[in-house]
């Protein structure tokens, strides 16, 4: 299958994030995903309650906005639809009318996603990469994969799950970098306000040097 526009494929998989400077947040001895917004009460899941949950396994490349794409990556987890059938819409609050999801990761990072695209058929909240558990790189103890968005969307170290009936509040709402509001690789929707013919070029000159801290971050943890 060929790439979505303006994209490259790369060898392995990069660790990739704002956080790529700081190592990885360390993972607590009993993860839990906290469910909060329109809900009637907050609700707490266990790992053990996660798993209970029917799974899912997929090949899927992931897209980094920075113009690189891992290919052939084979996740496993439960399928944030049925996550969402069977977890959330029976603790929303009555007649509450989800429009937006805000997914938070443990080292603070958070996405927003449109509940339409957050129920695609090909979202996960993942545990499993490659037959092997998620490792600190790449999100554990869980994380959301959202294949045909780009990389930002897909939140790692997954702790917390925000259900919205309207729009929450955007700090990089005047920003000219704001992300896009769906990044939508097929439609190349990197930024809300600069065309992809701009950013392009740039991102691709980053490629080489965020694969090498990537590398050297990798190198220093494994000591």
């Amino acid at each position: 299958m060929p790439l979505p526009p303006g994209q490259r494929a790369v060898e392995g998989f990069p660790r990739f994030g704002t956080h790529l400077h700081h190592p990885p947040p360390p993972v607590p001895e009993h993860p839990v995903i906290e469910i909060d917004g329109a809900v009637t009460a907050p609700v707490t899941l266990s790992e053990t309650d996660l798993a209970q949950l029917p799974r899912q396994r997929m090949e899927a490349d992931f897209h980094c906005v920075a113009g690189w794409s891992a290919t052939g990556l084979v996740w496993e987890g439960t399928p944030f639809t049925t996550f969402y059938r069977l977890r959330v819409e029976p603790a929303l609050r009555p007649g509450a009318t989800i429009s937006h999801v805000v997914f938070e990761g443990l080292d603070g990072y958070q996405s927003v996603v449109l509940l339409e695209d957050a129920l695609a058929d090909d979202v996960l909240i993942a545990d499993r990469l490659d037959g092997q558990p998620l490792n600190s790189d790449h999100g554990a103890p869980v994380r959301l994969v959202s294949p045909r968005q780009y990389g930002f969307v897909n939140t790692k170290h997954l702790c917390r799950i925000e259900f919205h009936t309207s729009p929450p509040a955007d700090p990089d709402k005047w920003s000219p970098l704001a992300a896009h509001r769906r990044a939508r690789v097929w439609e190349e929707e990197r930024h809300r306000y600069l065309p992809a013919r701009v950013v392009r070029p740039i991102y691709h000159r980053l490629i080489g040097p965020i694969r090498a801290l990537s590398a050297r971050g990798s190198e220093k943890r494994a000591r």
